[in-house]
């Protein structure tokens, strides 16, 4: 296939699945899988990391009038009822820093399930049971916190421990597990949702700019060794139709999402995310090779 083209559906695939709660690396591992993509390359190695830059830019830009208003009350907010510490800045930092920490102890695992198809799919099956009876039970209690600026430090931390599942279990998502933990503790959709989106900020960076850096720069002697990545003009090119794809997709991914789930819930996401563990359970060794 022709490598445009398939740049072009890659990042379509990233633009769609980043912010949904259906989890990306499991969408562009089954794209990769079904496109014969050479995961070993280190260009396409590369290649899947860089299309999520084009991701966060367009969360990045959406988000801007927020993050600006946050850094101007800082750290009282705006009502002035915050401090250091509960501060929306500060709280999305300290989710962040919970996530992180365990998941830089537990990084060989990590990159032992990436591509085992059967932890992906029970990460995608449980986390479709989990978010749809989560979800449900949000809609017959009363939540208490209807504002990221009402939240509280025990909240965020909870919120950036599950978010580890995430990174430990692929396919599980960034976005169920904030959105479903933050409703578990009382956040309304809304207010569950806008914190999942802040905290992916900091998280998306740090991860893309630590496997970046894992994938491109040559280890220190203690290190795996990585061949030299070589990049010509069609490389160049291939690489920014998938970084401008993914965030023009992305762009509309999120602006839709956010008023879908205000309105229906996340029931939807949670029966497709069921429906595909299914498929790659029955079909996914024999269809993908993975």
């Amino acid at each position: 296939m022709n490598n445009y083209f398939l740049s072009v559906l890659l990042g379509i695939v990233e633009g769609l699945t980043e912010f949904l709660p259906v989890s990306s690396t499991a969408h562009l591992r089954i794209a990769e899988a079904l496109l014969h993509i050479d995961l070993t390359d280190a260009y396409w190695k590369m290649y899947t990391i860089v299309i999520q830059l084009g991701a966060i830019l367009a969360l990045c830009l959406l988000f801007m009038g927020r993050i600006v208003e946050f850094m101007r009350t800082f750290p009282k907010g705006e009502n002035g009822n915050r401090n250091f510490f509960t501060h929306p800045i500060s709280l999305t930092l300290i989710a962040f820093a919970f996530t992180a920490g365990p998941s830089l102890l537990l990084k060989k695992m990590i990159s032992k399930n990436l591509e085992n198809i059967t932890t992906m799919a029970l990460a995608l099956l449980i986390g479709g049971i989990v978010m749809w009876i989560v979800d449900a039970w949000t809609v017959r209690h009363e939540a208490g916190t209807i504002d990221v600026e009402e939240m509280s430090l025990w909240q965020a931390i909870w919120i950036g421990l599950c978010q580890t599942l995430s990174a430990v279990f692929p396919g599980t998502s960034r976005s169920m597990s904030t959105i479903a933990a933050g409703q578990m503790v009382g956040l309304t959709r809304a207010t569950a949702l806008e914190f999942s989106f802040l905290i992916s900020i900091p998280t998306m960076i740090a991860d893309t700019f630590y496997d970046l850096c894992k994938e491109v720069l040559h280890h220190s002697k203690t290190a795996e060794v990585v061949a030299p990545l070589v990049m010509n003009t069609e490389r160049w090119i291939v690489l920014a139709i998938g970084f401008a794809v993914s965030f023009i997709v992305a762009l509309g991914v999120v602006e839709w999402f956010l008023q879908w789930v205000r309105k229906h819930g996340l029931v939807l996401f949670a029966v497709y995310r069921i429906i595909l563990a299914i498929l790659l359970l029955t079909l996914g060794k024999n269809l993908l090779g993975m």
